[in-house]
């Protein structure tokens, strides 16, 4: 350990790393893949709209540094969607260094008429279930070659909603509210955990982002609607960008973050602190 390279090359290279991102065509997704991308690594990237994977393909090659940009068509809403997107992947490549389960979905209703299969069956089936698949789905590949100073890595993107009870605000309409994301995205926080004890001693970390307002189509609403005062709410005085969600990203994928696992980590610019102080 005294001669390991504690360079900025060396500490935080992703070079040649295989990644797969879900939910990689729009928004976060979009960003962590682009950031893999643009450092080097071999990036494929899975959601359900075809036209928008090409679109994301396209524009992702035009800063990536290798050719090994890919997209895969997966619908990751059950088990059956997430093992058919593992086995397109499995067809294409042996192993897995990163696995990024992005793929997330909010609905927005009324208290009082919540409605039970789009507003809660979907959106756990999509924002907790498939992180369970997706990961226990491609263990065997992410295991493969991992070390305790090299190991493969799960990101998932939880959401600073999953710390902040508040379900009615800016990102839904009047009335509404998003009662289902909260409580979705708080388990995955948890599941975070315990997949982070089960994968640990097979040199596999996982880890949580949990961002707060970054533009993205979830959030689109929000910020048509009252852009203003979302921004207002930032003490930064900005919203997240792709370079901070992309460099949180590559700093858990990298050698830097070899010894960190099971973690939350909010990405806000300060804001839920701020919100806080407020009340």
């Amino acid at each position: 350990m005294s001669g390991q390279d504690l360079s900025v090359p060396s500490l935080f290279n992703v070079k040649g790393k295989i990644v797969l991102v879900t939910g990689g065509s729009v928004g976060i997704g979009k960003m962590i893949a682009t950031g893999f991308a643009r450092n080097g690594a071999t990036v494929y990237i899975a959601a359900r709209k075809e036209a928008q994977l090409k679109e994301a393909v396209e524009e992702i090659k035009k800063v990536a540094t290798t050719e090994g940009v890919h997209y895969i068509p997966a619908n990751v809403s059950s088990k059956a969607g997430c093992d058919a997107l593992i086995a397109k992947f499995k067809k294409r490549e042996s192993n897995l260094h990163v696995l990024v389960n992005n793929s997330g979905i909010t609905w927005g209703g009324p208290f009082n008429d919540f409605p039970e299969e789009k507003g809660w069956d979907n959106v756990f089936n999509v924002n907790v279930k498939s992180i369970f698949y997706m990961t226990a789905g491609l263990s065997d590949y992410l295991v493969k070659g991992s070390t305790s100073t090299d190991p493969a890595r799960v990101i998932n993107i939880s959401s600073t909603a999953s710390v902040d009870p508040h379900s009615e605000g800016p990102l839904s309409d009047a009335g509404n509210g998003t009662w289902s994301y909260q409580s979705s995205k708080a388990a995955v926080n948890h599941l975070t955990s315990q997949l982070a004890v089960k994968l640990a001693p097979s040199f596999v970390t996982v880890n949580a982002i949990l961002p707060g307002v970054y533009p993205s189509k979830m959030t689109a609403y929000g910020f048509r609607t009252s852009g203003d005062k979302m921004v207002a709410g930032q003490p930064m005085g900005r919203v997240g960008s792709p370079g901070d969600m992309a460099g949180l990203a590559l700093f858990l994928a990298s050698p830097a973050s070899a010894h960190i696992t099971g973690q939350h980590i909010i990405t806000d610019g300060g804001a839920r602190l701020f919100r806080t102080a407020k009340m």
